[in-house]
């Protein structure tokens, strides 16, 4: 579906454990007298089931977000499972119903086809490797849809609850904060059941449990932090909170002027390169530190910048979450908003997180009409898509949003 699936590093550590407890455990446990090379046999294929299963659950998330216009980074595959990245979050309450759902269905429908192959097995009386390993694979889809629907955050049956709320109470926050505090009671009676367990001898039951009840613990906190900070960014755009006439410096100065007149002056995170008022990139720390210390009296700022065509820019009706999530992805720390070459100002990580606070501390609302045109000459800025307008244009001719007069 033109996802990208990465395999992260614990993936493989959980599937060595996987494949060894089902050789030297639950195999000779289930099916005793075969050999130990024919136990790891089954070990190994039935893991590679598992997580081909978990695969497929997650790209049953991403179908339908795709179907529904939502972006995919990419499928993620670890120690807990996989995670499907999405660049936005839904915003209609049936939708992240559908998509949360789709997972644990798909679950059960793979459970169903191994289920009715394993059942053929024995008709035919297929090799016991073959029937263990199908027979394994049933089992653990039919455990792993079962345990998706429980209520809890980052699982699928939390999702499904939350969205549930959400639709009845049209209120994601509420929603969000009642779906975390089930979550987080959830993963503290599991805690309390793995640390029972271990009391009782049960060490390596117990361990996987207060582990999973940490991991739902951590993750309904995650969705909650992030739910808040997309609710609080809600209507905001870049225009409306970037700094204009932002310090620049001109490429001429030798990287040596740059840090001791500037970045140890100003610490800002990166200044825009300017000359005779075009803009020609951005030099950052990270940039001028590739200049080594022994050229870095003789070398220009010039050598040192991101050229404009590389520089991270964007739009000022770009929005403000937007801006943040490129953040997060790209690790940056500044974003100029630009013009074409002309610069309007920059918004920097600290920009957005003041934003966030500020207005969480105050509860305020997004507001309808984020950004106010920016008057340069006799030319300024759409409100809604950042289009460059003529200075006495009532209506955009973009996008269509009435203008401030």
């Amino acid at each position: 579906m033109g996802i990208p699936v990465r395999i992260h590093y614990t993936l493989w550590l959980v599937f060595v454990l996987i494949a060894w407890s089902l050789a030297y455990g639950y195999m000779p446990h289930q099916y005793p007298g075969l050999s130990p090379l024919t136990y790891w046999a089954i070990g190994i294929a039935s893991a590679i089931v598992l997580f081909a299963s978990v695969l497929i659950h997650e790209l049953s998330h991403s179908y339908i977000a795709k179907k529904n216009g939502l972006l995919i980074a990419r499928i993620t595959l670890f120690f807990f499972g996989g995670v499907s990245e999405m660049t936005e979050e839904p915003q209609d309450a049936g939708l992240e119903v559908r998509m949360a759902a789709a997972g644990p269905l798909m679950s059960f429908m793979i459970a169903g086809v191994l289920g009715g192959v394993w059942y053929l097995t024995q008709l035919l009386a297929l090799p016991v490797a073959v029937s263990a390993t199908v027979g394994y694979g049933a089992l653990i889809n039919a455990v792993l849809g079962a345990f998706n629907l429980l209520p809890a955050f980052p699982l699928d049956g939390g999702r499904v609850f939350r969205g549930s709320l959400w639709k009845h109470s049209k209120n994601l926050i509420g929603a969000t904060r009642t779906a975390t505090r089930v979550s987080e009671g959830l993963s503290l009676l599991m805690m309390l059941g793995g640390f029972v367990a271990i009391i009782f001898g049960d060490f390596v039951d117990g361990i996987w449990i207060v582990v999973l009840g940490w991991f739902i613990k951590s993750g309904a906190e995650t969705s909650l932090r992030q739910t808040l900070i997309g609710e609080t960014l809600t209507g905001l755009t870049v225009g409306s909170i970037m700094t204009q006439g932002a310090l620049t410096v001109p490429p001429d100065i030798t990287v040596q002027q740059l840090v001791s007149d500037y970045f140890l002056v100003h610490p800002h995170p990166g200044y825009p390169v300017m000359k005779e008022g075009r803009l020609l990139g951005l030099v950052t720390l990270q940039s001028a530190r590739g200049i080594p210390k022994e050229q870095m009296a003789v070398e220009k700022v010039a050598e040192a910048m991101i050229p404009l065509e590389r520089a991270p820019i964007t739009q000022p009706g770009v929005s403000a979450l937007d801006a943040l999530q490129r953040m997060a992805r790209e690790r940056i720390e500044m974003i100029l908003v630009t013009e074409g070459d002309r610069l309007l100002g920059v918004v920097t990580r600290d920009d957005l997180m003041k934003t966030i606070q500020t207005r969480q501390e105050w509860q305020l609302p997004g507001p309808q009409t984020t950004w106010t045109p920016v008057q340069v000459g006799q030319v300024r800025y759409c409100i809604q898509c950042g289009a460059q307008l003529p200075s006495q244009t009532v209506t955009c001719p973009h996008c269509g949003a009435n203008q401030p007069q």
